[in-house]
């Protein structure tokens, strides 16, 4: 049997897989509000050089100034437009090209939307907008990125830096909840293909790191689709959101397969692992009461 290449981690161990910030170049979507923002903001004053994708403008040039602000050498590239649009994505993967040679130490697929509802009173274009911008969005991205992301691990013996793919899921994504179906599924689908590839890109020297926040105090339930609900959402057990950025970069610099958040997240998780009759018969009784 052959010998494992010298020049990536070995499959089996992660005692070498390690990302640095200091001179890598990553592109970070929905980078204008929460998460992605407070992430951009960390990576930037770590000396991470950040392409920074959203699809506000002046959200972006604030974003720009506030990491020059915390860090006169910080270097935020900012790409204006939707993740679903894969004109964006060529436009952020040019910079990459000429600000990286071709190089891409860091994707991280943050851009999200939501949704709450009963899955029958909701428009059949709800869904649809959904899975789009939370599950084919990263997908198409880090299909753009891969021969990108392995020319950054050719590069491992130079800079010993293992690229990251991060995709931000959800508590939503190990247990669903009545009311945010399509959401559920979105994130469902989004951990699954992260369990997947991560696989598929061991070999390759590539980790894939999923971070599964539960509720986060962002801008994020502003965007909720077809509701007026977001607001009572967004305080209970939340964690702001730059708690959640630190949590993520911790996770991308150890190269973590997966960090879920806060207790009550995994109280959900762990719960419904150990006791799925029960959870399920809770979450019913909730809807129940709420009619």
């Amino acid at each position: 049997m052959a010998a494992p290449s010298k020049s990536k981690p070995a499959p089996w161990t992660n005692r070498r897989r390690r990302w640095r910030p200091e001179g890598s170049l990553a592109v970070v979507t929905g980078a204008s509000s929460g998460i992605g923002r407070e992430l951009t903001l960390l990576l930037a004053g770590k000396g991470c050089r950040v392409i920074a994708v959203a699809r506000r403008r002046e959200r972006l040039e604030e974003l720009v100034a506030e990491a020059k602000r915390l860090s006169p050498k910080a270097e935020v590239i900012p790409i204006v437009g939707d993740v679903t649009d894969m004109s964006v994505r060529d436009q952020a993967l040019e910079q990459v090209r000429v600000l990286g040679e071709g190089k891409l130490d860091l994707l991280v697929n943050n851009a999200g939307v939501g949704g709450i509802g009963r899955f029958m009173d909701a428009d059949p274009e709800r869904m649809r907008q959904i899975m789009e911008v939370n599950f084919h969005a990263p997908v198409e991205w880090t299909r753009g990125a891969m021969e990108m992301l392995r020319n950054a691990a050719n590069d491992f013996p130079t800079r010993q830096c293992t690229p990251v793919i991060c995709n931000i899921g959800s508590v939503l994504g190990h247990r669903a909840v009545p009311e945010k179906s399509e959401y559920c599924a979105s994130k469902f689908a989004l951990h699954g293909w992260s369990d997947s590839i991560r696989a598929e890109l061991t070999s390759d020297g590539i980790a894939v790191v999923l971070v599964s926040p539960s509720t986060t105090k962002s801008e994020f339930f502003d965007s909720l689709v077809g509701t007026e609900a977001g607001q009572k959402s967004k305080s209970f057990g939340s964690w702001p959101a730059d708690r959640v950025a630190r949590a993520a970069y911790a996770a991308i610099v150890a190269c973590r397969s997966e960090v879920i958040l806060s207790l009550g997240g995994k109280a959900l998780v762990y719960s419904d692992r150990l006791t799925p009759p029960l959870v399920n018969a809770i979450l019913a009784r909730t809807i129940e009461n709420a009619d």
